[in-house]
């Protein structure tokens, strides 16, 4: 049934009228006629005394339970009643003790439910007055008594803010977006805006907050454009209206069984857009088109089997008319690539393989058939893109198995590198590996950052990365030379890195079957969380993990649906084990100043810094929090007592500037207090 609106009709009465439409279509899908009345199915008995009171006579839920179609419809009749049997307690859903024959009864019940749908979308046009007459047309999206979203006939979402009977278009001016994972295809998590600054931080607030349900975490970091805000979980994606929070739309797919690595935690970094399409990758290793005005699917392409270890996390990058997409399962055994679609269509345009394939260069620095095939190199974190070079770079993980090297000799090509590739073929023009042979799971999944800098004395276009492995690089991004490689923390591996960059290796250092101590850490000095550079202070700022391992060898051959490892590890006795933000001098190396973090070492969050003088970050202690670019002194915090796990970013919305940083709960946005 579909009501238009008229001139005469207030929206209310269009809502109303449209409610009593819905429920309509509710009933007579679920056979009941106007009184509800129906044969009573077998089973029904069952459900009504142990379900109805939470998820209601339909299924769709009620105000002490979800609905439980879409868990139904996606799950074999064996894990219903798997599920029913253990419950979720502490979510509230209980383990139910029933005889065999009732939960069979029950089981069978839940599969005649209908599927679950979203409420019938019929392009019904409502009217909204604006405060200066004029008459906006369109689909309402969703509204609070303060706000509403509105899709117009071109596809287009209108952002308004309630005043009196009234609607307001939300300022769209001026606008700064972040309209990548990284902020720019630079990857420097730097920001011009400086409407926060070191003077008025204080005045920070939280502004809204927006809770992403059933993530063990979230690492992913928000991308802006024009006001709407898009952020993603495992196979989620929403969009938000940035400066209230407020749902726009959802896209969901169910998580996929059967999966290992990062992709079977459930992780997912983020989106990409070009025009009128968003990118983003599934757990299964698929890469998937929407329109970023709708959410509806335009294209899903499966990049490798997920059954063979691949899975993607990664939020990918756009250039030009391709988008890029990498893939994990960096410690499982599975040979990487880093592949590159045509954004239209989704057609592949070429696949560069981080590990050669037998015959080709660079294969002679494996040796084992089997572990050439299977020696990881995955590509699981967001590249850098130099358009006045037209140049690519993506950084590539470990080899594989991770803490045993004895079945790989050699350099092991292209692991722990970054790979610098022509966009439109994927011709590798140059690579410059970080850890050769890596023993200690080093990878080199670490933003690279791409710098205009005098180096020196001399104008430079530089490549900057802090590496897992304890060094901070300076590389020049035109040819990969070599120009600067200084430790950042305390680290016992190398002495030091030669005249090419390549690390003079201390004897003993490789793990042993007895054990061998060595600094840092298998997670590292630092991974794969932001860092940056400010061109007003000349400092790189970073997350610091100061901690060493005991490194165990074994032997275990490779299997299927399990880690490939090489060995076990442990913190190291008496080792330290905390977390800092360091201001380094990339000119030399050296640490200008250093803020130590309280906590259990947990958190995962990056920095962003601001020319307002500010660099932001999800403290250990569970604070999100401000320091003084210069200094290093502390300025600001509130504490949200949260696990972070992802790294800030920075956005302007009609004139005023927020940050946002996702927990384990959501996201958060803040502002200065008005």
């Amino acid at each position: 049934m579909s009501v238009p609106a008229t001139p005469s009709q207030p929206r209310s009465v269009c809502s109303a009228l449209r409610r009593i439409a819905y429920t309509a279509a509710c009933l007579l899908a679920l056979g009941l006629d106007s009184a509800g009345q129906q044969p009573a199915p077998a089973g029904s008995d069952v459900f009504i005394n142990n379900c109805v009171l939470c998820h209601a006579g339909d299924g769709k839920g009620t105000n002490r339970g979800p609905s439980i179609l879409e868990f139904v419809t996606a799950r074999e009749p064996s894990e219903v009643a798997q599920f029913l049997r253990v419950g979720v307690p502490n979510k509230g859903m209980p383990a139910f003790a029933l005889p065999d024959e009732q939960l069979d009864r029950l089981v069978r019940f839940l599969a005649t439910l209908p599927p679950a749908e979203d409420p019938p979308s019929d392009g019904l046009e409502e009217q909204f007055e604006l405060s200066d007459g004029a008459i906006l047309r369109g689909e309402l999206l969703n509204e609070s008594g303060f706000d509403a979203q509105v899709r117009t006939s071109d596809g287009r979402i209108h952002l308004l803010r309630r005043k009196g009977e009234a609607y307001v278009p939300a300022a769209i001016e001026p606008n700064v977006d972040w309209p990548t994972y990284h902020g720019s295809n630079t990857a420097n998590r730097h920001s011009p805006l400086n409407q926060i600054d070191r003077g008025n931080v204080s005045r920070l607030a939280s502004e809204w907050f927006f809770p992403v349900p059933d993530q063990r975490m979230i690492e992913g970091t928000p991308v802006v454009i024009d006001g709407v805000m898009y952020i993603t979980g495992v196979n989620q994606v929403f969009a938000l209206d940035a400066a209230t929070g407020r749902q726009i739309w959802e896209y969901k797919q169910p998580r996929n069984t059967g999966l290992v690595g990062d992709a079977a935690i459930g992780l997912n970094r983020g989106v990409a857009i070009r025009g009128d399409l968003l990118f983003t990758v599934t757990d299964h290793a698929h890469a998937i088109a929407l329109n970023r005005w709708t959410g509806e699917l335009a294209w899903d392409v499966e990049m490798a089997d997920s059954h063979d270890h691949y899975g993607a996390i990664a939020a990918p990058l756009v250039v030009g008319e391709l988008v890029f997409f990498g893939i994990s399962g960096g410690d499982t055994g599975l040979r990487g690539f880093l592949d590159a679609y045509y954004a239209a269509t989704g057609e592949r345009a070429w696949r560069f393989w981080t590990i050669p394939a037998p015959g080709e260069p660079g294969s002679e620095t494996w040796g084992d058939p089997e572990v050439l095939e299977r020696g990881c190199g995955a590509t699981w974190l967001t590249g850098s893109y130099d358009p006045e070079l037209n140049v690519l770079y993506w950084p590539t993980g470990n080899p594989c198995p991770d803490l045993n090297g004895d079945r790989r000799p050699g350099d092991n090509l292209y692991t722990n590198s970054v790979l610098a590739l022509t966009p439109e073929t994927g011709e590798l023009l140059w690579h410059f590996q970080f850890t050769p042979h890596d023993t200690h799971d080093w990878d080199a999944q670490e933003p690279l950052l791409l710098i205009d800098e005098e180096f020196r004395g001399e104008p430079r276009k530089l490549l900057v990365q802090a590496n897992r492995n304890g060094f901070l690089y300076v590389l020049d991004r035109v040819t990969g030379e070599f120009l600067l490689g200084e430790p950042f923390i305390e680290q016992t591996w190398a002495e030091g890195l030669d005249e090419n960059g390549r690390p003079i290796v201390r004897p003993g250092s490789d793990p042993t079957v007895e054990g061998s101590a060595v600094c840092p850490a298998i997670r590292g000095a630092t991974n794969w969380w932001a860092s940056a550079y400010s061109p007003a202070t000349k400092l790189f700022y970073m997350m610091v993990h100061e901690s060493c391992m005991l490194y165990i060898k074994g032997d275990t051959p490779w299997q299927r649906g399990q880690s490939w490892l090489g060995g076990t590890f442990r913190l190291a006795d008496g080792s330290p084990n905390q977390r800092h933000i360091r201001a380094l001098d990339i000119q030399t190396g050296e640490t200008v100043w250093n803020y130590p973090q309280t906590g259990d070492s947990t958190t995962y969050s990056g920095v962003l810094s601001t020319a307002g003088g500010l660099v932001f970050f999800g403290e250990d202690s569970g604070s999100f929090a401000a320091l003084d670019a210069e200094t290093g002194v502390p300025l600001w915090h509130f504490q949200a007592n949260q696990d972070w796990k992802a790294s800030p970013m920075t956005f302007m919305v009609g004139g005023r500037q927020f940050v946002s940083i996702a927990s384990g709960m959501g996201f958060w946005a803040f502002a200065l207090s008005e």
